[in-house]
């Protein structure tokens, strides 16, 4: 059986007046997927990543995010995904209780499931002693582990992760990763955009955009054997300097 593609994007473009961000693309991403959508500052990452998410309209081209149109369903696409961001995720001047209670209402949780998920995340996480702390008091790698599972609480079918690793250490890396391991694991498809390439080879399939344009799409393995090396920061470097 063919497996389920829950991203289809054919063509997809965005102009700033006479500036080109994205150019183009194409690619689709599978249920269950760990996709990487890799890229260095300004390559256009975040823009195209911003169309997928119905936050910013396309110039031209197709896409499809769970099953729904980037132009006219923008909003059936936000109540079936995730979204974290690694500049805001979570509010700093509210608890980590209030944190949990206010995004658990955004995606349309009924105060009973809210009440059900707090228990489960403060658990699962070990943050049962600082339920009622400022989320502002929390170390970082709690914080992004906080805000991952919170854009999950409504158990959407595809989680958007925008460098969720940024300027954490590389335990609470590894502990993130197998976090979005076990949430890929019970169907849950992630797109994470890094700029860490080691967390390239975490990926099932990585896409590296240069300029606006996939330059390259493939799994690890596959993309390393073409450009005969042993390394995906090799691989990006040879992309990026054409």
């Amino acid at each position: 059986m063919k497996t389920q593609n829950v991203i289809q994007v054919e063509g997809l473009t965005k102009m700033f007046g006479d500036f080109t961000a994205v150019n183009a693309i194409t690619f689709e991403v599978k249920k269950g997927e760990i996709f990487g959508f890799l890229g260095a500052n300004g390559a256009g990452k975040t823009t195209a990543m911003k169309m997928l998410i119905g936050i910013s309209s396309p110039t031209s081209g197709l896409a499809k995010v769970a099953g729904f149109d980037v132009y006219k369903e923008t909003e059936s696409i936000k109540k079936n995904i995730g979204y974290m961001s690694q500049k805001f995720a979570l509010y700093d001047d509210l608890t980590v209780k209030e944190n949990i209670t206010f995004f658990g209402g955004i995606y349309g949780l009924s105060k009973k499931q809210i009440n059900q998920k707090r228990s489960e995340l403060v658990e699962e996480l070990g943050l049962v002693d600082v339920t009622n702390s400022l989320v502002s008091s929390l170390p970082l790698g709690w914080k992004q582990k906080l805000a991952f599972s919170v854009s999950l609480i409504h158990n959407p079918k595809i989680v958007f992760l925008d460098e969720p690793t940024g300027g954490v250490d590389p335990i609470t890396r590894r502990q993130f990763w197998e976090m979005i391991y076990n949430a890929a694991h019970k169907g849950t498809t992630i797109f994470v955009t890094t700029h860490y390439m080691d967390e390239a080879e975490y990926c099932d399939r990585v896409s590296i955009m240069v300029n606006g344009k996939i330059e390259a799409l493939d799994t690890p393995k596959k993309l390393k054997e073409q450009y005969k090396t042993d390394s995906m920061n090799d691989v990006f470097l040879k992309l990026a300097r054409g």
